[in-house]
């Protein structure tokens, strides 16, 4: 029996309703386990504490497989515990085994929505009114409110960076526990970051591009111009600022050519696997 009041222990009969039904409202987090089953025994307690904390923002079913096996075979369990996550009316993610709590959050920070999210959402919109003053303090509220949403830091720092508080975002990227720091997300906006800070020591674009003018091996024009076009989105630019440099100068800044390089191929990531293939040639053949 369970004595959470976001955990339910369900059946054939109730999973139509207690699962399929508040999917549509919020993630269900299905825990199929067997009282035999000592991982599931670890993963309980684990389950019952974070529906606590969320209170509300999804709920636990517990399906006894060894009374319930036609819904153990409905869902194809073959190992103890498997955790469903329902929404909407069907399974969108799972998990095998007795995860740790951190993985777990990171599993329910992608699937349930907090009134912090709301507050994102609300902040995006500002920012794109060019409020970005005013979105910053909406996701300091937020931040402030819900700590434990990362969402909530990884856009305040978003929104940091582009308003020029650059040692600020720095900060919050930083704070963000070391699991999380190879993730896509921290890992751009950190090369981002790194882009904005040449950027905003370089003079202003015009003069940089005057001086490539007159002079295209004015290396420290081409670089500070290219990390304004690697931060603009224009990569392919950035990159031919970057080779060039390469070309010319492997000493310029210890090299900083090919990592300034590498950095955009970062930024890139797989929207562009061509484009990045033929730099990564072009690159390489100057390596070797």
């Amino acid at each position: 029996m369970t004595t959470s009041r976001f955990v339910f222990d369900v059946d054939e009969r109730t999973f139509p309703e207690i699962v399929l039904g508040n999917s549509q409202r919020y993630p269900v987090l299905v825990d199929f386990w067997a009282a035999w089953c000592a991982p599931c025994r670890m993963l309980a307690p684990i389950l019952d504490k974070l529906a606590e904390e969320f209170a509300g923002g999804f709920v636990v079913a517990k399906v006894n497989t060894d009374e319930e096996r036609q819904l153990a075979a409905q869902y194809g369990v073959q190992s103890l515990p498997t955790v469903k996550v329902f929404r909407n009316g069907a399974v969108v993610e799972e998990f095998l085994g007795a995860q740790p709590e951190g993985a777990i959050r990171q599993l329910l920070d992608r699937h349930v929505e907090r009134e912090s999210d709301r507050v994102r959402a609300e902040a995006t919109v500002l920012h794109g009114q060019g409020k970005t003053g005013e979105a910053i303090e909406r996701l300091r509220g937020a931040r402030a409110m819900d700590p434990a949403n990362e969402r909530v830091t990884l856009d305040l720092a978003n929104m940091l960076l582009l308003g020029g508080a650059l040692s600020e975002a720095e900060e919050l990227l930083h704070g963000l526990p070391a699991n999380r720091q190879p993730d896509p997300d921290v890992v751009e906006l950190l090369t981002r970051l790194k882009f904005a800070r040449i950027v905003a020591t370089a003079p202003p674009t015009a003069e940089l591009e005057d001086r490539i003018a007159r002079d295209p091996k004015d290396y420290e024009a081409r670089y500070g111009l290219g990390a304004g076009k690697a931060l603009a989105g224009d990569y392919e630019a950035a990159m031919e600022h970057f080779l060039n440099i390469m070309r010319g100068s492997r000493t310029f800044r210890e090299d900083a050519g090919r990592e300034r390089l590498v950095d955009v191929f970062t930024l890139i990531g797989d929207k562009d696997p061509a484009l990045v293939g033929r730099y990564r040639a072009s690159m390489s053949s100057l390596l070797y």
